[in-house]
């Protein structure tokens, strides 16, 4: 018997042992301890067979086998299989990454009792709450789980602050919480579904049971997550479990509560906010069939189920489904791929559809499920332009956007303010001659951060004080220019002093509860003034906005990655869609300096629907993704030269290989050539169809370690690349 086994490696092979002496029957999906080299490490059994290509003498045996039964079923070894051959890359990372943390440490496998917490009759009882006034963190969790009657996981109390354990037990020896059991009966009662709603969940529910891929593109505020609950509650009817995806943390609590609340049985929750220990029993509780229904990030996606019949990806657009560093996968499209390999249906849903979704759409690849109209009587929020050529600029607000917030205050609305730019300021400079702060080592500006008097590189971290004098001049008279969020803040603070105001940004939000606690503020409609990055733009229920101002959309409108005015329109949509989403109007002021502009004029006059379709014939003509298939291949060193040198290296070894229709560019220096302390370029490799480009990568990549140069080098590899920086 040999055993193939997955090592967490950098090489494109796996590796043959001999089974272990005593232990259980080896199967593919077990974990297993091996030596490698001088260490140990824990793999995982791909394949059993019954020869090898080393003569016997040579082959190692394994240490130990490490679970009883196969942690991994036959679907995920599937998946990652496929996955490491499209994207090239070493099945034993590919295969690591399908595992939590606890598990790759070799850790055992061993689920425990749902940790599920409720307040007793004693905790609910009046002056419960405030004989804890000395015990703040204690009295923090009482309110907490005074606000979810039927208890709550304690996986969603981490996002409180400090040693929330500690005070969860002291709160059941007091006898004002028990753990006990969770609920499995929903408790909400579902909306009145409008006809376009109706007629999606029935096309999702016709397809039950086999595979089928959908797109359900609804405007922001059409009751997108209504269909969703629909079409889980008749998949958890039929007694199977389901996968829903989401791009960001954000996001997971408030759909956490929105599930519980509707979906009956239990619902287990994966992203990387929690703990190694919570994440590994959401995940056994997956692969038991124990949860239910499954919501995570992406990384989710490879998480076993007992019995799945439906996978949903929300938002499913966002460029946070794609992983950008080691295993560069795109859970969207992985999961198209487990979809059919199950045999169950895919749901993507968004209010702005990636082009490449609705080329799929055009194709009759996927089933288009149109939601045109806002749910409710909720209507579609007034777009406007505002032109703020040779205006006067206050903190980057024009007089007329600071008219338009007077108005929606008085009239009891909130505003929601977007700038996609965090810190005091992007740039620090000196007066007298010149002089700009940038990073030691990036090609980049560094931003001022003012309240902790640190200049910060918002792309390697690096940081440091803010200088007393120029480092060139050595003038004091130091100013920045242009707007954060951070100087936003107060210039806004200034001028609404009598207004509360909620900044949600990386800064704002670094201490843990902070996020949790500031859209809480937001919802409430407690903060009547919301500002923000993307953080705040994506997939949250504002039903208190009236006034959406977005005080910079011109970035997107000449970006050098081709996909810079999808993600421009996308955002725009998003953002605005926060507007106007209860009885109230909404209304949406964009600032800019190219009203004329054709592809601001478009998205506001037809929509992003109409915008899409154009900017696909675009694509077309041009021959762009989605009507050719990119790969990108970068290369970093300290020395500058060592990059380019690897890759034309590369680029004459694949023209070797003389692969019809590849077209191989480059190298060409990163459009941030210096990046950490390192130089990158990249070399980009483009095809009208896939098999041809896979065709040439499957014979380059695993030569590239061969090369004389490459031992200079760190490289990488991005199929379907979605950023080119």
């Amino acid at each position: 018997m040999i055993l193939q086994v997955a090592v967490p490696c950098p090489l494109h092979e796996t590796f043959d042992y001999l089974p272990p002496d005593d232990g259980p029957e080896p199967r593919p999906g077990m974990r297993v301890r091996v030596p490698f080299g001088r260490r140990q490490l824990v793999g995982i059994i791909c394949r059993v067979s019954s020869g090898s290509q080393l003569p016997h003498n040579k082959l190692r045996k394994a240490t130990e086998i490490l679970d009883q039964d196969p942690l991994l079923p036959e679907d995920v070894l599937a998946l990652a299989d496929w996955a490491a051959r499209y994207y090239h890359h070493p099945p034993g990372e590919v295969l690591t990454a399908t595992l939590p943390v606890a598990l790759r440490q070799g850790k055992p496998a061993q689920a425990t009792p749902p940790d599920w917490w409720r307040v007793t009759a004693e905790g609910r009882a009046p002056g419960a709450a405030a004989s804890l006034s000395r015990a703040a963190r204690q009295q923090q969790v009482l309110f907490r789980l005074l606000e979810a009657p039927d208890g709550v996981d304690a996986a969603e109390l981490a996002d409180l602050d400090g040693n929330w354990r500690q005070a969860l037990t002291a709160l059941a020896r007091k006898g004002l919480v028990v753990r006990c059991s969770p609920p499995r009966s929903a408790t909400g009662e579902p909306p009145g579904l409008n006809p376009e709603q109706q007629a999606a969940v029935e096309a999702i529910n016709s397809t039950l049971g086999r595979f089928r891929a959908l797109l359900l593109e609804g405007v922001t505020g059409s009751g997108k997550t209504e269909v969703y609950l629909a079409a889980l509650q008749a998949n958890l009817d039929q007694g199977r479990q389901a996968l829903v995806l989401v791009p960001e943390i954000g996001l997971t609590p408030q759909l956490i509560r929105r599930f519980r609340r509707r979906l009956p049985g239990r619902q287990a929750v994966l992203h990387s906010g929690l703990a190694d220990g919570e994440r590994l029993q959401a995940w056994l509780a997956a692969g038991s069939g124990e949860a239910d229904v499954v919501i995570g990030t992406r990384s989710a996606l490879f998480t076993p189920l007992a019995r799945p019949g439906l996978i949903i990806v929300d938002e499913e657009h966002d460029l946070a489904l794609k992983q950008q560093d080691g295993f560069r996968y795109h859970a969207r499209d992985l999961a198209a791929v487990r979809a059919r390999q199950l045999d169950i249906p895919l749901v993507l849903g968004s209010a702005t559809p990636s082009l490449e979704s609705l080329h799929n759409c055009q194709q009759g690849r996927y089933q288009h499920l149109p939601l045109p109209y806002r749910a409710g009587v909720a209507r579609p929020p007034a777009l406007h332009l505002l032109d703020i050529r040779g205006q006067p600029l206050e903190g980057g607000l024009s007089r007329e956007l600071l008219k338009h917030m007077e108005q929606h205050l008085d009239a009891e609305g909130q505003v929601l303010l977007f700038l996609n730019r965090r810190g005091y300021a992007p740039v620090l400079l000196c007066h007298d001659c010149g002089w700009v702060a940038t990073c030691s080592r990036c090609d980049a500006r560094m931003t001022w951060h003012q309240r902790d008097r640190r200049l910060r590189c918002h792309h390697c971290g690096h940081e440091r004080r803010v200088p007393e004098q120029c480092q060139d001049c050595r003038s004091t008279d130091l100013r920045s220019l242009g707007q954060g969020t951070e100087q936003l803040e107060q210039i806004l603070a200034a001028r609404f002093p009598e207004v509360p105001l909620a900044r949600i940004d990386r800064d704002s939000t670094r201490r843990k509860g902070t996020m949790e606690e500031l859209l809480e503020r937001a919802h409430s409609g407690e903060a009547r003034i919301l500002l923000g990055t993307q953080m705040l733009a994506k997939g949250h229920h504002l039903p208190a906005v009236t006034l959406v101002g977005i005080l910079d959309c011109d970035q997107g409108l000449f970006g050098a990655d081709f996909r810079a005015p999808e993600r421009m329109a996308q955002l725009i949509t998003q953002v605005a869609g926060r507007a106007g989403r209860a009885e109230r109007a909404g209304e949406v002021l964009l600032q800019t300096h190219h009203p004329e502009h054709p592809l601001l004029q478009l998205l506001l006059r037809e929509g992003y629907s109409r915008f899409a379709r154009e900017s696909l014939a675009e694509r077309a003509a041009a021959a762009l993704p989605p009507f050719s298939h990119l790969a990108l291949l970068r290369a970093e060193a300290v020395d500058a030269g060592a990059p380019r040198n690897f890759l034309q290296e590369v680029r004459e070894h694949g023209l070797q290989l003389g692969q019809t229709g590849v077209l191989l560019m480059g190298p060409v220096p990163a459009p941030m050539e210096r990046r950490a302390g390192r130089y990158r370029a990249q070399l980009l490799l483009q095809a009208p169809d896939r098999r041809s480009l896979h065709t040439l990568l499957g014979r380059l990549v695993p030569e590239l370690g061969k090369l004389p140069s490459a031992r200079r080098v760190r490289w990488s590899l991005d199929v379907d690349p979605q950023e080119m920086l």
